[in-house]
């Protein structure tokens, strides 16, 4: 088959990774790519937001089948023109993607279908979103009032407000247009969850769901989960806290019910569904829905997975999951995300990454590029998250050592990462 990956971060370098393995797959293209995905693809400079280019370009490629990777043009609509140009895709379509695209629509698919989430509220104007956050203050006393963009902000716009004032700020700045743009025009405000949080994917051909793994993320920018929010700093799997009782429970209470939704409101889901839950003592609840694989969920599930993923794509757009099964590994799999200084705000792009080939070296690590350039012999960072440092162990302590250690071999002091990932992990196992 002849592969086109559409994206440029870890999570298609990880994907790009385990398709290149497949032996269904004799040609594999990715767009734009990046230098770590250029060892197993062809990258096409074409980005991944122009659509009608990437469109011609599987059509003159002979393309079989896209894989898209980020959420961005799922909820442009690339799926549905790839579909309409004959060509076989997975992904959502515009219409399924708007579990991601709009915080507020996933919010009223729960309520309407009884799916458990946190209580909540959607709104256009800054006078009822602040009426809302002063009476809910008593609701919700002693507790964080939650904060919503509705649209996509590259996993950035969620406030979580310790006092009425700052929920009403962060409301007044969204739908303001100064902090998210046309993505804060519309805000959801909602119960803070508490509990232990977890990532939850399975894969969805439009009627049949097939879970794949757990893992945990750490959103926080710094240790012991402090500082703003960000695509994510670092993650392992598998998570502890998921047990095959919750397993179940999340497959029959939050994503079977959610397939079943999709499909009676005329937009079959098709592709991967990412839960992110809230294990709260009432029993998981869901927090919000991503129509893609995590980044950097994505990396530990690809170390993990022991069958071949590409049949397991197709499937997923044939309609035929109703009889999949996928084998995995047993071991630990944990990502280190290693950024530029600055981010998430501004981080600081073209320095050079050195110690690469000496990291790789480690027993058990690989290491997905997120955000780089090639430039002749060097190697330089080009984005905000710039690579992901990946190691497999027996045990989550050893995968954490030699993810660490094959960071401490990396020479790049404008870079930094985090240095407690899977912290929970390791407190359950005491």
């Amino acid at each position: 088959m002849r592969i086109l990956v559409v994206g440029s971060g870890g999570r298609e370098h990880a994907l790009c990774w385990a398709i290149a393995a497949s032996p269904l797959c004799d040609t594999l293209y990715c767009a734009p790519g990046n230098a770590g995905i250029a060892e197993v693809a062809e990258c096409v400079p074409i980005g991944q937001e122009d659509l009608p280019a990437l469109v011609a370009f599987a059509q003159r490629e002979r393309i079989d089948f896209v894989v898209i990777g980020p959420e961005g043009p799922l909820v442009a609509g690339l799926a549905d023109l790839l579909a309409q140009a004959g060509i076989k895709v997975f992904g959502p379509s515009a219409a399924a993607a708007r579990l991601e695209g709009s915080k507020g629509f996933t919010k009223d698919l729960c309520r309407k279908y009884g799916i458990p989430t946190g209580a909540y509220e959607r709104f256009t104007d800054v006078e009822a979103a602040t009426d809302y956050i002063r009476r809910q203050g008593n609701v919700w006393k002693d507790q964080p009032i939650v904060v919503k963009a509705d649209g996509l902000a590259a996993g950035k716009g969620v406030i979580i407000a310790t006092s009425e004032a700052e929920a009403i700020a962060a409301a007044r700045d969204m739908l303001s247009g100064n902090r998210f743009g046309a993505a804060g025009s519309s805000v959801v405000v909602e119960e803070f969850l508490a509990g232990e949080e977890a990532s939850f994917f399975a894969l969805v051909d439009g009627t049949h769901a097939l879970p794949l793994v757990a893992a945990q993320d750490h959103k926080r920018v710094g240790d012991g989960d402090t500082g703003p929010n960000t695509g994510g700093m670092g993650a392992y799997s598998p998570a502890p806290c998921m047990t095959s009782e919750l397993d179940q429970r999340v497959m029959e209470d939050i994503i079977r019910p959610t397939v079943r939704a999709m499909a009676a409101e005329g937009a079959p889901f098709r592709g991967v569904l990412f839960a992110g839950l809230m294990l709260t003592p009432a029993g998981p609840k869901l927090i919000e829905y991503n129509c893609r694989f995590g980044d950097p969920e994505c990396q530990v599930l690809m170390m993990r997975l022991k069958s071949d993923l590409l049949p397991a794509l197709i499937a997923s757009a044939d309609g035929a999951l109703a009889h999949f099964d996928l084998r995995w590994h047993a071991e630990t799999a944990l990502t280190v995300v290693m950024a530029a200084k600055g981010y998430p705000d501004a981080p600081q792009k073209g320095s050079e990454i050195r110690g690469l080939a000496a990291a790789a070296e480690v027993e058990g690590v690989t290491i997905f590029h997120a955000g780089t350039t090639r430039e002749g012999e060097r190697i330089l960072a080009s984005g905000g998250r710039v690579l992901n440092v990946t190691a497999m162990a027996p045990t989550v302590e050893e995968a954490r050592r030699r993810a660490y250690a094959a960071i401490d071999r990396i020479d790049w002091p404008e870079g930094f990462c985090r240095r407690d990932i899977a912290w929970r992990a390791l407190a359950a196992r005491g």
